[in-house]
């Protein structure tokens, strides 16, 4: 895969997490981890955001009924819109990143 193309996958699937939660990059992290040390590390990255920002969500969910879920969502969906876009364009300028705050279950 060329550099460009690693690149161009690497930046979708960083916003496809912000449509589609974990999805784009699981199908991205299967199908492409063998394909370049660049889009397997972004693509696993993405996956973990993704994967842990879920959690985060199912927490935030459980928490409604004490009241502070409302505020555990609002922060989550904050972070998870940032957090994307400064991947995204980390990764469409061909620059490693790796999100803060992130449970590693991919490496």
């Amino acid at each position: 895969m060329s550099p460009a193309d690693e690149k161009m996958w690497a930046t979708l699937v960083h916003i496809g997490g912000l449509f589609f939660s974990f999805v784009p990059a699981l199908i991205a992290y299967l199908l492409l981890r063998d394909r370049g040390p660049f889009v397997r590390a972004h693509t696993a990255q993405a996956l973990n955001f993704q994967l842990t920002v879920l959690i985060g969500i199912l927490v935030g969910s459980i928490l409604l009924f004490v009241l502070i879920g409302f505020f555990v969502l609002i922060a989550v969906g904050i972070l998870d819109l940032v957090l994307s876009i400064v991947a995204a364009v980390k990764a469409s300028q061909g620059q490693w990143y790796r999100y803060p705050l992130t449970i590693q279950f991919v490496r």
